[in-house]
């Protein structure tokens, strides 16, 4: 018995070695970056200062992870990388026949798919098509759907391949670009539900590639109560969360659009969990996900494991490599922003266009009406906070004054539309006030802090006509005009040509769909026409023109009863820019 006792004790150890030899373990690292925002190198070209960000921190984060021989590595990047910066601006427009600097520096540094991001898609078909051609990788867009073949116009997915394990990475786009971008400049497409979407592609995915792990990668934020549902639309554009909650199949959703932070874990329709990652944006942190697989001999999944978390760029130097091979095109954006293009006999500031008219907001109203000949002018204050000095005016102050690349419309609204377009800007803005102890801006609460109700862009200011805000009456009763600028009486029922930036004409904020309540497919009809270029091109021509500019504020508005106002002010400021968003 005793030689059966050891023989069996052998068999034993054998089939443990056999089984552990023929067990796997693989390990892949998912990096993501999203909302980069033209902060390629770690320079604020428009501010002129370092930043905590950039892609050439990111670099330097990659390299390091790569080196790791017990784990594989995907980098991914989810859109809206095409515009913020003038390094981007410059590449884009003004050294356009070259390959873009995006496309070369995602080759450079290896990335294996991106997705298109809405502010991507307002650079226009000449630029976001030259770069997905340029590009070594995919650039995904499953729900950006052609209207005259009825299949995707982007890339909707791709299957990489990692120590033998297949990995899906589907893409979608925030569905609200038609409320907020001209059909210029997305051609022959539209933009389908992002549920809807995902749960048609996951299927397909499933039965066709078979893969071990599906990522989503979606250019789409969290919140879906921010902005709701377009009543036009059943498309929400925010979804990303929708999504990982109620489409099974994915092991993580990589989020962006919203520049939020976030890493946590949803639940699903099957009740598995989903992590979700969002690195916020101008590449200050990396998301990072890590899958554990377990595979036994027949090279099947036996168990997974999905966590994640953000990664400070700020901890990491910029790659020496990097920064050497695009130095010459850093000196080339350098000399592009450092050019002057006039002079300016005040220091200007949006921080308190909040509370009131400000020469920094009336520039912007006297360039967009000196430009359109129009009667009236909407803008809001598209930085957080920014402000050009006195003296020489350069380029890199144009980005300081106007963000975007938006067109200037000039379209024709009704008195009455006027009037609930400002009203509606109101109600985004400020809080009714029962008294001098309350605040003058709207807040909310959010994690134990007040935050802004609504996004600082959607508070619009008008020039060429007079009026007060009373904050004491309720939304929808606190506007009244009570005449135009050149001294002649406003009229409800007059047309007048107003002077509006192409987000806000397409219906970005709802100030024109809810507010003046214009149908969303009417508001082509009303534009009567528009610049063909960039706005912030045409100030700049503008202040050359001129040479010499001297702003000044018009108070055009003003907001009552002032006892109220004037005590609620200097406590708003306060809660305002001690809790200032991501810009």
């Amino acid at each position: 018995m005793k030689w059966f006792n050891r023989l069996f004790i052998s068999i034993l150890l054998l089939v443990a070695a056999f089984t552990a030899f023929a067990q796997r373990q693989v390990t892949i690292k998912v990096l993501q970056t999203s909302d980069v925002h033209g902060t390629l190198f770690p320079y604020d070209f428009i501010r002129n200062t370092p930043t905590d960000g950039s892609l050439a921190r990111v670099y330097t984060y990659v390299k390091q992870e790569r080196n790791n021989p017990n784990q594989q590595v995907i980098l991914l990047d989810n859109g809206d990388i095409l515009q913020g910066q003038p390094t981007v601006y410059y590449s884009n427009f003004i050294d356009s026949t070259n390959p873009n600097i995006v496309s070369q520096m995602l080759n450079y540094m290896g990335y294996d798919a991106a997705t298109v991001g809405n502010h991507d898609i307002e650079t226009g078909p000449g630029v976001y098509r030259k770069v997905e051609r340029e590009s070594n990788f995919p650039w995904l867009a499953a729900n950006a759907v052609s209207t005259t073949t009825g299949k995707p116009t982007f890339k909707p997915y791709v299957v990489l391949e990692r120590n033998g394990i297949r990995i899906a990475v589907l893409g979608l786009i925030t569905p609200g670009i038609p409320k907020w971008l001209p059909k210029i400049l997305w051609p022959n497409m539209q933009f389908n539900d992002m549920v809807e979407s995902a749960r048609y592609w996951v299927k397909y995915i499933q039965k066709k590639e078979k893969p071990q792990v599906i990522i989503g990668l979606f250019h789409s934020g969290h919140d879906t109560s921010y902005g709701g549902a377009d009543a036009a639309e059943s498309h929400n554009e925010n979804s990303s969360q929708l999504v990982a909650q109620q489409v099974p199949g994915f092991d993580m959703v990589l989020i962006g659009h919203d520049h939020d932070r976030v890493a946590r874990k949803v639940i699903n329709a099957n009740g598995d969990s989903v992590l979700i990652l969002d690195p916020g944006a101008s590449a200050r942190l990396l998301s990072e996900a890590t899958i554990t697989l377990n595979l036994n001999k027949r090279g099947r999944v036996e168990s997974k494991s999905v966590t994640g978390r953000l990664v400070e760029m700020k901890n990491y130097e910029p790659d020496p490599d990097f920064m050497n091979q695009f130095s010459d095109f850093y000196k080339r954006v350098n000399d592009f922003v450092s050019r002057p293009i006039g002079t300016i006999t005040e220091t200007i500031s949006s921080a308190n266009a909040y509370f009131g008219p400000t020469a920094f907001m009336d520039l912007i109203h006297d360039v967009q009406l000196n430009i359109s000949g129009a009667d009236i002018s909407f803008a809001a204050p598209l930085s957080f906070v920014s402000k050009v000095d006195s003296g020489t005016i350069t380029v890199s102050d144009m980005f300081k004054l106007y963000r975007f690349e938006n067109f200037l419309y000039t379209m024709e609204l009704t008195g009455k539309e006027i009037d609930g377009f400002l009203e509606h800007a109101a109600s985004l803005w400020f809080n009714t006030m029962t008294g001098a102890d309350d605040n003058l801006l709207r807040f909310k609460e959010e994690n134990g802090r007040k935050r802004l109700y609504a996004n600082y862009y959607n508070f619009d200011s008008a020039a060429g006509i007079y009026y007060t805000i009373d904050v004491s009456k309720p939304a929808g009763d606190r506007v009244t005009i009570t005449g135009m600028a050149n001294g002649l009486p406003f009229d409800e029922n007059k047309t007048y040509r107003v002077a509006i930036n192409s987000y806000r004409g397409n219906g970005g904020g709802g100030h024109l769909t809810e507010g003046a309540g214009i149908p969303h497919n009417k508001l082509q009809q009303r534009v009567a026409k528009s610049t063909d270029k960039d706005l912030r091109l045409y100030m700049m021509k503008y202040i050359e023109g001129q040479g010499k500019i001297s702003p000044q504020c018009h108070n055009y508005w003003t907001i009552v009863p002032e006892p109220w106002v004037k005590a609620a002010m200097e406590r708003d400021k306060k809660i305002l820019f001690s809790n200032r968003p991501n810009d």
